[in-house]
């Protein structure tokens, strides 16, 4: 069995290269992937030098996201059409307004049209607890639970002991870790799409190349269906990883490649 079809749900543009990048473009290589994105990135940082003025901020990450999605090998490109609330003082993050019921729905939605053998989304904590990540993992969640014959859903940033990375879901123990320098180049190409961001994914570190912020270990976490603490997943998606060279960071359990 292989996995035909993927459909990745983020919050925010940019949230589909920076959080899986690699992964993604691993994928496009072998499936048609399909990327959902939730919201504008209305409430974002607007660039330094400014690339659009605040109101037509939107439009301008809209088309960004176009071309690191073009970038990554994507099928198409799904904007749900919620607005991005501004940060907050103190940089406080906030989630986008929605109707939960409606969210799960069109997620669902979407899962169902593009026949997906695999969805892949934001992990429980939201990262770095972003309270939208937060809102969309749960969406995702209840989508897959309320289809008769659901996919695999995976997290993505799942915990990598020995790696220290502020986005790593505490709560998701990373049941796969991937280096994926093979695809570094198209992570890269689609993160020079982000204008308006780069100055923010260099500034955490003070970094001088976009480049230098992407990460070259991505992980993921099986969230369904649901595993035993003990257990390794054997599904098509372990498979794929492992025959890519993923390895799995707790070896407490050996790994099915066979699904």
């Amino acid at each position: 069995m292989t996995i035909q079809s993927v459909v990745f749900f983020g919050a925010h543009p940019d949230d589909e290269t920076m959080l899986i990048g690699g992964v993604l473009a691993m994928l496009a290589q072998r499936a048609d992937l399909h990327i959902v994105c939730a919201t504008g990135g209305e409430g974002g940082e607007l660039g330094e030098p400014p690339a659009a003025p605040r109101e037509q901020i939107g439009v301008t990450r809209e088309a960004e996201l176009r071309c690191a999605v073009a970038a990554l090998g994507a099928v198409s490109l799904d904007l749900l059409g919620y607005v991005d609330p501004l940060i907050g003082p103190g940089d406080e993050l906030s989630s986008f307004e929605a109707d939960f019921e409606t969210l799960v729905r069109q997620t669902r939605d979407l899962i169902t049209q593009y026949a997906a053998g695999l969805v892949l989304t934001h992990g429980s904590d939201g990262e770095y607890g972003h309270p939208a990540h937060v809102l969309l993992h749960k969406a995702a969640l209840a989508a897959v639970d309320g289809l008769p014959e659901p996919p695999l859903l995976y997290t993505g940033a799942g915990q990598v002991p020995g790696i220290e990375d502020h986005i790593w879901n505490k709560s998701d123990p990373a049941h796969f870790a991937l280096d994926v320098t093979p695809w570094l180049d198209i992570k890269e190409r689609a993160a020079l799409c982000h204008v308006s961001q780069h100055a923010l994914f260099k500034r955490r570190r003070q970094l001088k190349t976009v480049r230098e912020a992407l990460r070259t270990v991505e992980s993921v976490y099986r969230r369904r269906p649901a595993l035993a603490p003990d257990e390794a997943p054997g599904d098509p998606f372990a498979a794929l990883l492992l025959g890519v060279g993923a390895w799995r960071p707790d070896h407490s359990a050996k790994a099915e490649t066979t699904p």
